[in-house]
C-alpha cells in the first residue's frame, strides 16, 4: 500500500519552492507517519535551499521543524498512537547502535539521518520519521508555537542541560533573532541574569520584554568593555564573524563562550586569554533525545513559546524569502 505526499521541492541552488507529489512506500516497523500540522522555516533551511554550504542534494524538500499529528504506526512502535500530536527535529533517525546512540548521544551519531537531507522533510503535508525521532508534545506545550522549538529550541537549551549552569550564573546572549530571542527567554526561566547584545535599536526594547535584564548595543565598544569579567555562559546565536577577542574579555575565570550561529569561516582566539583565566570555546549540534524531552517539559512548564509569523503553506516562497531577508520576528512558521 502507498501513500501519497503532497510537498514542495526546491530543484536548484536558491531556486523557487515548486509543487510536488511522491508515494511513500511500505511502513517501516519501527516507523511513524505523521500529517503534518504546521513546520517552522530555520535558516538552516534557507542555507541548504541556496546551498550555502556546498552539499545540497537537488530535488529537495526542506523542512525539520515539525508539528503534527501521528497518522500511522510501525508495528514495533510501543511509545506513540495514532492521534499523537509529536514534534520532529533536525534529526529523523538514529542507528540506535554505535557508542554516541547507546550512551544517549543521539545527535552525535555518525550515520544519524536528517530529516530531509536525502530524504522529504517537513514542507508536506505528510513525513515519515523513525519514532525514536518523533517526541510527543506535553499537554502545555501549544502546537501552533512549538515547530521552532524542535531546532531554535533545543540548540539553545542544550548549553543550560550539559554545560552544568547554575540558575545563579549570569549568562549573555548575542544575537537577538530565531535562536537568540529563544536563549533569552530560556536563560531567564533557569533562574539566570541575563543579558542581551543586539546591533538593532528596535530591539533593544524587546529584549527586555523577552526576559532580558540588561541590554547592550552590541556595536558599542565602551559597552563591551564595561562588561569585562561578567559572564558565566556567554552565547553568540549569530552566524557572523565577530571581534572575539573582547567578547571573550568579557566572560569570568573559566567562564564559556558557546557558539551557536553556524559561522562560515574559521574563527580564531588569543591563546593567552583562554590559557591564563581556563576560559572555554565550544559549540553544540542540536540535542540528544532526552534533551528534547526535557526542553519541552521545561518549555510547558515555563510557558515558553517562540515568537512567531505564521504563513500558509502556499505562501511558502514569500515566507522563504522573508526569513532569508532577515525581517522575521522572531521565527517563521508555516501552516496548513
Amino acid at each position: 500500500m502507498t501513500t501519497t505526499v503532497h510537498a514542495y521541492a526546491v530543484r536548484e541552488a536558491g531556486g523557487r519552492l515548486e509543487p510536488t507529489e511522491f508515494e511513500l512506500g511500505a511502513l517501516g516497523t519501527t516507523e511513524v507517519d505523521v500529517d503534518v500540522l504546521n513546520c517552522g522555516i530555520c535558516y538552516s533551511d534557507v542555507s541548504m535551499i541556496d546551498n550555502d554550504w556546498g552539499f545540497s542534494p537537488y530535488p529537495m524538500i526542506p523542512g525539520h521543524e515539525i508539528v503534527g499529528t501521528v497518522r500511522t504506526v510501525g508495528e514495533h512502535v510501543t511509545h506513540l498512537c495514532v492521534g499523537d500530536v509529536v514534534g520532529i527535529g533536525w534529526h529523523s533517525s538514529y542507528c540506535m547502535s554505535c557508542d554516541q546512540c547507546m550512551t544517549g548521544d543521539h545527535n552525535m551519531c555518525a550515520t544519524a539521518q536528517s530529516t530531509f537531507i536525502g530524504r522529504a522533510g517537513g514542507y508536506a503535508d505528510i513525513v515519515r520519521a523513525d519514532a525514536a525521532a518523533a517526541f510527543k508534545l506535553p499537554a502545555n506545550v501549544e502546537p501552533a508555537t512549538a515547530g521552532p522549538l524542535m531546532c531554535g529550541g533545543i540548540t539553545v537549551f542544550t548549553p543550560f542541560s550539559q554545560l552544568g549552569i547554575s540558575p545563579t550564573a549570569s549568562v549573555g546572549v548575542i544575537g537577538i533573532g530565531g535562536l537568540g530571542h529563544l536563549a533569552v527567554k530560556f536563560a531567564r526561566a533557569w533562574g539566570c541574569e541575563v543579558t542581551a547584545f543586539t546591533s538593532t535599536e528596535a530591539k533593544m526594547a524587546e529584549a527586555h520584554e523577552l526576559g532580558a535584564h540588561h541590554v547592550f548595543n552590541s556595536r558599542d565598544p565602551e559597552a563591551i568593555a564595561g562588561a569585562a569579567d561578567s559572564f558565566d555562559l556567554l552565547i553568540s546565536t549569530v552566524n557572523a564573524p565577530l571581534d572575539w577577542d573582547p567578547l571573550l574579555a568579557t566572560l569570568r575565570r573559566r567562564g564559556r563562550l558557546h557558539v551557536l550561529g553556524a559561522v562560515p569561516e574559521p574563527l580564531t582566539f588569543p591563546m593567552q586569554s583562554l590559557m591564563m583565566t581556563q576560559r572555554s570555546v565550544g559549540s553544540s549540534p542540536a540535542g540528544r533525545p532526552s534533551d528534547i524531552t526535557k526542553m519541552l517539559d521545561f518549555a510547558g512548564r515555563h510557558d515558553i513559546q517562540p515568537v512567531i509569523e505564521t504563513f500558509s503553506f502556499d505562501q511558502i516562497n514569500e515566507a522563504v524569502d522573508h526569513v532569508r531577508d532577515g525581517k522575521a520576528r522572531y521565527r517563521v512558521v508555516l501552516e496548513h
